[in-house]
């Protein structure tokens, strides 16, 4: 029998939920001009419907003990379709499409069997009821552009039918494509067809191989190829041969031929720094450092920008379930978790959207939900991170997920032994994600939501919680030899990459499975969340099993480790897929590719504000959405849960001032009670506007931010690790490639030049939307660069607010007139000009800072980065809450800076703002001798006070004024 169960929230109790609909209904009409309907209230009802053969007693029992908050919440339960009152309002209720992946659903089964209750099916549903006065078209409107995402959901308006999987028959149905007799067109059309995104050459080359065995693949093996050799998952145009030409200012064309990106550049500066301290580099799933003599820190940041196009909660919480997955996969506990965002204007008029694409608001309402809800379910907190804005990102938003994670040395195992058991542990299997890592191969259209839905994901961190603790006593008591994730390609790479040196065999038939129905291949190929995959010693098996018994985790051996060096694939006693080892991860044709970049002069921006004008500008750029608090999105985020946060992302008086970066301190709940004062630093750098006018000045100015952001609250220089993200356009096209190639190399000769080596990265190429004309559009040439650096004491660990009265400030650096790309340019819509400059000795001056730190010499420190070090400035006001006054004719400035507005904002490379006691000002000058430093202001008074470069006073703010702009009152100075 079917229950219907609407859990409501009582009526003298505030619901959050209700109100953040209401509003974002009304901006809906005023985003697009239109009067808004009457809506004077909404009310917001979880929907749970249950099958099975249970009582109306057992029901009561489910709502009392698993789905009701007694204090805010109350129930009702009916049959579905029955008549029921009538609402008040318009009622809309919206469930997921039947077969997507419904974890809150998944665990009231569970819940239910621990209670003893037979639930057979159960799904979940939301109910939204709008009182005032609209029309059904006005609750169409809403539905289709707020409450529902037709990529995995449906609505009704009234009630709606319970939206359980259809029953269906397992199925060992097997496709043999015919692809030995197709030509040349028929290999691509095929290409694009089945979602494979194979190139010409590497379908010619599946052929050809196929041709040889004497037969045709089946669907089993064409997939299983298609996932291993794309993009995602093998880096092919990081490995490309590239044939690069540059034409500079002088005329000139430049040739040169690169042997890849990665091993040219990348993986280059890391071997030729050779740090001792580097446990391993571009080989695991996360990079992995030497924390001390006993403990090892690894860090992962992926990329889930596809995904969180189509279905911005679903991609962004499996972004993070992801990279989450890439630590656990190293034997590491999961510690950290950072996000960068890059959305659309959250104002954009939805007449200016693209077809096909969500607004901005929801992609980022979705994206910081889905964040939100995986790290603070696992207990993860969520240190560090920037959000940016661009119209750029409209059609492609980013979301950059990172994770840091601690394990004891060398307890990582990573080689599988012949007559090793392949054990899944985990989530069970289904259509979710199929395609995701030959999807992240596409360029956007209107139609992708249709087309490649599939590859939409939905996490469940309960399960996820529950694995992670399996598998870190299965480590301690050493009862694996491998273990790595199901992610991109699911079970095909996972275990195609575990057996790929010795041979696999592998039975799908008793794969668990979430519903009935799926063909072999899409259970190879699920990308399914929360599974791990374990090359486990016959002799350990009963153990492993016991210890995921004991917390809920279901087991299974889906085959065994052979030595044979073939991957062979069954179904039951069927061979549905048998591949050469060496054909599948060796074979694929290595690409041959064309990079174009031009050096064009570009025009200087020829206005500035006047110095009348700077109060004015200093207001707008603190109230920029990329500058502006971010204090909304952070404290949705547990950043202190697990004890260890040192520095958190708000910092200040009142705890809501920008940090530079997060300190953690890992071991204190670690060793339960044995003192350790290390630490590690976690930071990033990030800046498009750069790229847009010359990459290899971003990648510089980027690797710098990254540092300064992590030595400005305590971190060792000469320990701190690199990971690079790169999101960029087609690489087939030599102007986007050639500027890939600019940025590649930037990274490299920074690395070298801070002695900072990578240690792991991603590359998410792609990131285009083609409108239905057939225009491309490309993102901004985007470069995540993370920093993870170890603090060799938190408690020397220094904050960006101003501390005391009298306290003297001092600027590390040279100030020149790097405006190109800058906020200020940004505000006043110029372009051109020129980006910062690499400034490589800038790392000596970091080096000398931290010994001004160590010797206790530094009360608050913070890098002039975004805005200048008049943003900079204001940002230490506010968050001390203290008033300052800097004079810009003492800055170290090249002559070039003539003029208050530079002097103010401009963004060169290298620089920090430093706050010293009056009787510790001599000794730091000792300690910072050598380096660019002038004392150019004091701690006081009730406002930021800044005199200009000719002796006049040309701008004063009082610190509350600079919060409220950058808090997002933007008051009459917009």
């Amino acid at each position: 029998m079917d229950y219907r169960v609407r859990v409501f929230w009582r009526a003298d109790v505030p619901d959050g939920r209700a109100r953040a609909v209401l509003n974002e209904a009304r901006r809906l009409f005023a985003l697009i001009g239109a009067e808004p309907p009457k809506i004077e209230a909404v009310c917001v009802d979880d929907l749970y419907f249950v099958r099975g053969e249970l009582t109306s007693a057992q029901v009561e029992q489910l709502c009392r003990e698993l789905l009701v908050d007694p204090v805010v919440q109350g129930w009702s339960v009916s049959v579905p379709g029955a008549e029921g009152t009538p609402g008040e309002g318009v009622v809309v209720e919206v469930g997921f499409h039947p077969g997507v992946t419904d974890s809150a659903a998944e665990n009231l089964i569970r819940g239910a069997r621990r209670l003893g209750i037979p639930v057979e099916q159960a799904a979940t549903g939301t109910r939204y009821e709008f009182i005032g006065e609209l029309s059904a078209d006005d609750a169409r409107y809403i539905a289709s552009r707020l409450l529902c995402n037709d990529v995995i959901q449906s609505y009704t308006l009234g009630e709606m039918e319970p939206p359980f999987a259809p029953p269906a028959r397992p199925s060992d149905v097997v496709e043999v494509i015919p692809i030995r007799k197709m030509d040349d067109g028929q290999l691509e059309r095929m290409s694009v067809e089945r979602v494979l995104f194979l190139d010409l050459a590497e379908m010619r080359a599946i052929q050809e191989y196929f041709r040889r065995q004497g037969r045709d693949p089946t669907d089993v093996e064409l997939e299983t190829l298609a996932q291993t050799w794309s993009e995602h998952c093998v880096h092919k145009t990081f490995k490309a041969i590239v044939e690069y030409r540059e034409l500079g200012q002088d005329g000139r064309w430049k040739t040169e031929r690169i042997d890849g990106l990665l091993k040219s550049y990348i993986r280059a500066a890391t071997e030729q720094l050779a740090r001792p301290w580097v446990r391993s580099a571009f080989v695991d799933n996360a990079g992995i450092i030497e924390f001390d003599g006993r403990w090892d820190v690894s860090f992962k940041v992926e990329t889930h920008n596809h995904p969180s196009a189509l279905e911005p909660f679903g991609g962004a919480n499996t972004g993070v379930g992801g990279v989450v997955r890439d630590v656990i996969g190293v034997s590491a506990r999961p510690i950290a978790n950072t996000d960068v965002l890059c959305f659309g204007p959250q104002d954009m008029p939805p007449g200016e959207l693209p077809p096909g694409v969500l607004h901005p608001r929801r992609i980022a309402s979705g994206v910081i939900a889905g964040i939100q809800d995986y790290g603070n379910k696992m207990g993860i907190p969520t240190v560090n991170g920037a959000i940016l804005y661009d119209k750029g990102y409209v059609g492609n938003p980013l979301v950059f997920c990172g994770c840091v994670g601690i394990a004891p040395r060398g307890s990582h195992r990573n080689r599988a032994r012949p007559g090793d058991l392949c054990v899944s542990v985990g989530g069970r299997t289904g259509r979710d994600g199929l395609h995701g890592a030959t999807f992240s191969s596409a360029e956007l259209t209107h139609e992708t939501g249709q087309t490649v839905g599939s590859v939409v994901q939905i996490g469940n961190p309960i399960a996820e919680k529950a694995f992670l603790e399996a598998v870190l006593v299965a480590r301690d008591e050493g009862l694996y030899n491998a273990i790595t994730d199901c992610g991109a390609g699911g079970f095909s790479s996972a275990v195609g990459e575990m057996g790929r040196h010795i041979g696999v065999r592998v039975d799908l038939a008793g794969v668990p499975l979430k519903y009935p129905g799926l063909r072999p291949w899409e259970i190879w190929l699920s990308e399914a969340q929360e599974r791990m995959v374990l090359a486990v010693p016959p002799q350990n098996l009963e153990r492993l099993r016991r210890i995921c018994a004991e917390r809920d985790v279901e087991l299974t051996v889906i085959g065994e480790f052979t030595d044979d060096r073939k991957l062979t694939v069954c179904y039951g006693e069927r061979i549905v897929g048998q591949l050469d080892m060496e054909f599948l991860h060796d074979g694929i044709p290595r690409r041959h590719l064309k990079a174009e970049w031009r050096m064009e002069v570009r025009e200087k921006g020829s206005w500035l504000p006047s110095a009348g004008d700077l109060r004015r500008t200093l207001l707008r750029l603190l109230a920029r959405p990329d500058t502006a608090s971010k204090q909304d999105v952070i404290r949705r985020y547990d950043h202190e849960v697990q004890g260890g946060t040192v520095v958190k992302p708000l910092v200040g008086v009142a705890n809501d001032g920008p940090s530079d970066a997060a300190v953690i301190r890992p071991l204190e709940p670690l060793l339960a009670g044995e003192e350790t004062y290390r630490g590690i630093a976690i930071g990033c750098g990030i800046n498009p506007r750069y790229g847009e006018i010359d990459p290899y000045a971003m990648a510089w100015a980027v690797v710098d931010e990254a540092l300064r952001n992590v030595v400005a609250v305590g971190a060792d220089p000469e320990r701190v690790a690199l990971l690079d993200n790169f999101c960029w356009g087609n690489p087939n096209l030599p102007d986007r490639l050639g500027g890939l190639v600019r940025a590649a190399k930037g990274c490299y000769e920074a690395a070298l030049a801070y002695g900072a080596p990578f240690i792991s990265g991603k590359d998410s190429l792609n990131n285009e939307y083609i409108d239905p004309r057939g225009t491309k559009t490309p993102i901004p040439p985007t470069l995540l660069i993370s920093a993870l650096g170890i603090v060799p004491d938190v408690r020397l660990a220094v904050t960006m607010d101003l501390k005391a009265v009298g306290d003297y400030i001092y600027i590390v650096g040279e100030t020149r007139a790097d405006l190109g790309g800058s906020a200020l340019h940004a505000l006043l819509g110029l372009s051109g000009g020129s980006p910062p400059a690499p400034v490589p000795r800038s790392i000596a001056a970091m080096r000398a800072l931290h010994r001004a730190m160590r010797n206790g010499l530094v009360r608050a420190c913070h890098d002039c980065s975004e805005g200048g070090l008049g943003v900079a400035a204001a940002e230490m006001s506010l968050a001390g809450e203290l008033g300052l006054t800097i004079h810009l004719a003492d800055l170290p400035r090249a002559a070039a800076v003539a003029d208050d507005a530079v002097a103010l904002f401009a963004e060169s490379s290298g620089r920090f703002l430093v706050e010293v006691a009056p009787d510790d000002a001599e000794a730091f000058e000792e300690c910072m001798a050598g380096v660019p430093l002038a004392r150019i202001g004091q701690v006081g008074g009730d406002a930021l006070c800044v005199t200009g470069l000719y002796g006049d006073v040309v701008l004063t703010v009082s610190p509350l004024e600079l919060k409220a702009a950058w808090q997002g009152d933007k008051g009459e100075y917009i």
